[in-house]
Formats: C-alpha cells, structure tokens, sequence
C-alpha cells in the first residue's frame, strides 16, 4: 500500500491512497471509490482498518502510522484483565467486573487508571505478546492514554473478539462485546455511522486534545448481522477540534457501511 500526506484539503483524496482487495466482484473497488470520496477535504492525518469476514474483504490506509491511543485502549485493558483471569483459572471479582462496566460503557478514566495498575505492565506486555499486537507500545508512567496504537494492531484485536482463539475464550470475548454494545448513547458516534438496522454492533471511541498533533480522535467498532461479519477501525489526529475528527470518521464509516450492504439504505446510527 503506498501513501503520501495530504497537501491540503482540496487535494485530500489525491494524496491517500486506500488499498482495498475483496473475493466479492467489485466490492474492493467500490470501497475504494466511496472511502476516497468521503476524504475529500478533510484534514488531518487518518488511518483505516477494515475486514468482512463472509466477503474476504481487506481495506487499509496508513495501517503502521503510530497515534495515541486515548480511550480505544480501554478494550484492550480489559481483554488483558480477563486474559489474565483465564489464566489463572478464576472469574472476574464483583469489584472487577464493576469497574470493567465503568470503563468501556462510560470510558470512565478513574476505573481504568485502576485496573492499568492493578494489571501493571509485565501482563500488559504478556498480553500485547501472545495477542501478536506487536507494535502497540503501552503508555508509561500509568498514561495508559498515551499507548501506542497502529490500525494494524487494533485491527488484530478485534478479529480476536470477534472469532474463536486460544488467547480469548468466548465469555470473555462475549463479555467484552456486550459492554460495547452498552455504550452510553452519547458515546455511539464513530464507526457506528450509517451501519443498517438488523446489524449487531459494539463499538469503543477515543478521544484526546494535546499540544501537538491537536486533537486525536478514534473509533473501533465490530458488526453483525444482514449477511455481513466485519470490523471497522478508523485513527486520526491533526484535529482542529474533536467535532473534526468525528465528521471524518463518520465520513468514512457511512461509505463502508453502504458500500458493504450494497443495495440496503444506510442511516445514521
């Protein structure tokens, strides 16, 4: 895949190039077209993931670009806490599962920096490890917002949730979709964008202001359902403001979705 920073926001399209390949007949191509369109003027410095697992169908842009993580690492903490409990033959304590709630569907801060602790960062790594999430770099000195995060990785950690593995066992990859499936309304936005009625979704967004690169703002969603089993991530920073970065993402969203259901009517989710 090749990619070329954008020169501005006239010549945004011109300048990413999406890789698509698909085993459905022009599927790749179309996802190609409706993915480049809807980058057409926006700004910023973004990176996609996508994988349909009934159509064999891959789309990336900028999949090793490294941003910070902000919240979308919240999944991550908890597939590791439970990861972890696996391993010691145990269930998750009432404390535990407690503030697991708090961090996915209310992306309560205060729960994760207790749970990045309490995990601390020999299981983090062990995880990361045995996950193949190699080029993930947790966030030292407890910013656990400020981990490393690439499309590539994240995209490996939802293919783990969403499909039978050694590293996961169902409960825990049910349980973690259905936290993220209970998102607070008003944490909904991202990937979820334009996804049609009758499709499952989980979704986990992110989103940090800093000094430089302005304002990161990301989003990981899983879907299901109308003949279609797909993950979705989209990363970006360089935002003038998070309203930015979430049209972007949304942009892209509204494409893939349409472009994958075909013929179905997409609306906003």
């Amino acid at each position: 895949m090749a990619s070329v920073a954008g020169a501005g926001p006239a010549t945004a399209a011109s300048t990413r190039t999406v890789s698509c390949t698909s085993a459905q007949a022009g599927l790749a191509d179309q996802l190609k077209e409706d993915i480049t369109a809807a980058l057409v003027r926006r700004k910023g410095t973004i990176a996609i993931g996508l994988h349909d697992r009934v159509t064999d169908t891959t789309c990336t842009l900028r999949p090793a670009t490294a941003f910070d993580s902000a919240s979308v690492v919240k999944v991550t903490v908890l597939a590791v806490l439970l990861w972890d409990a696996k391993a010691q033959n145990r269930s998750l304590s009432a404390r535990n599962a407690s503030l697991a709630k708090a961090v996915i569907t209310k992306s309560d801060n205060a729960a994760t920096s207790t749970l990045w602790k309490q995990l601390g960062m020999t299981k983090i790594k062990a995880f990361l490890a045995a996950a193949g999430m190699n080029q993930t770099r947790p966030g030292a000195k407890g910013h656990w917002g400020l981990t490393r995060i690439t499309v590539t990785d994240e995209m490996k950690l939802l293919k783990l949730l969403t499909a039978r593995n050694t590293v996961l066992s169902d409960n825990a990859r049910a349980y973690i979709l259905k936290l993220m499936g209970q998102v607070v309304p008003a944490q909904r936005w991202g990937t979820t964008y334009g996804v049609p009625s009758g499709c499952s979704v989980a979704v986990k967004n992110g989103w940090l202001p800093r000094a430089t690169h302005g304002w990161r703002v990301h989003s990981v969603g899983t879907f299901k359902g109308a003949g279609h089993d797909y993950v979705i991530t989209v990363l970006t920073h360089d935002n003038s403001t998070m309203k930015d970065g979430i049209t972007t993402i949304q942009g892209v969203a509204k494409a893939i979705h349409k472009a994958i259901h075909n013929n179905l009517t997409a609306s906003g989710s």
